[in-house]
């Protein structure tokens, strides 16, 4: 019995000596920093019975990922307004102005996240606050971890997607909806967020692989 004790007693000690070796395998959390050359915020909306889609090139943030805990992962994003494309200048320009996003006043979308629910080794839920027109609410959106690899410049780099769906009233943005039928621009708004990553350092450089 003594013998077994002190049998029990050394395992432990040394299972909980490889946990602590500086070598042990354990989780690494991540920062990257949003390359906004390769990041995008895509939209698509009812047209009277079409649709039509368009996108926010300038996004800029940081995504913070355990890939062993995806639940600890953060993100912060902000969305330049002004970088709207739609490929119609004209319309861009309507949605710019004070009927839709007042950009002037408003001159950033921004998201900020409150938790994340893993529904899988490679996707979950992420909660936020997302602040639209100077209003803020909070959304979901469903997520996926494209990948990760080294980029041909020396750097690492991470990709990402994720997808929601808002109702533009929410965010006081209401220009015709008053109008019979709804009028011709719907009030759902599909969003695609396409984030490419590059990882940081320590010293919250991007990092340079050896």
């Amino acid at each position: 019995m003594v013998k077994r004790r002190r049998m029990t007693g050394f395992l432990f000690a040394l299972f909980f000596s490889i946990l602590v070796q500086p070598g042990a395998v354990r989780a690494e959390v991540e920062t990257y920093a949003i390359a906004n050359d390769h990041s995008f915020a895509n939209w698509t909306i009812r047209h009277v019975a079409a649709r039509v889609s368009g996108t926010f090139s300038d996004v800029t943030g940081k995504v913070t990922i355990d890939r062993q805990n995806l639940a600890s992962s953060r993100v912060d994003a902000t969305i330049n307004v002004f970088s709207l494309n739609s490929s119609h200048r004209e319309r861009d320009s309507h949605l710019l102005t004070s009927e839709f996003f007042d950009a002037l006043k408003f001159k950033a979308i921004r998201l900020v996240s409150t938790g994340v629910k893993p529904t899988g080794p490679d996707r979950g839920i992420l909660s936020g606050d997302l602040t639209i027109h100077g209003v803020t609410r909070p959304v979901e959106l469903s997520f996926r971890v494209l990948g990760f690899g080294p980029d041909p410049w020396g750097g690492y780099r991470s990709g990402f997607e994720a997808t929601t769906v808002l109702k533009r009233s929410d965010y006081g943005i209401t220009w015709g909806l008053d109008m019979p039928g709804g009028g011709p621009v719907g009030d759902e708004v599909e969003i695609t967020i396409l984030i490419e990553g590059v990882k940081l350092g320590p010293d919250g450089s991007p990092l340079k692989l050896k």
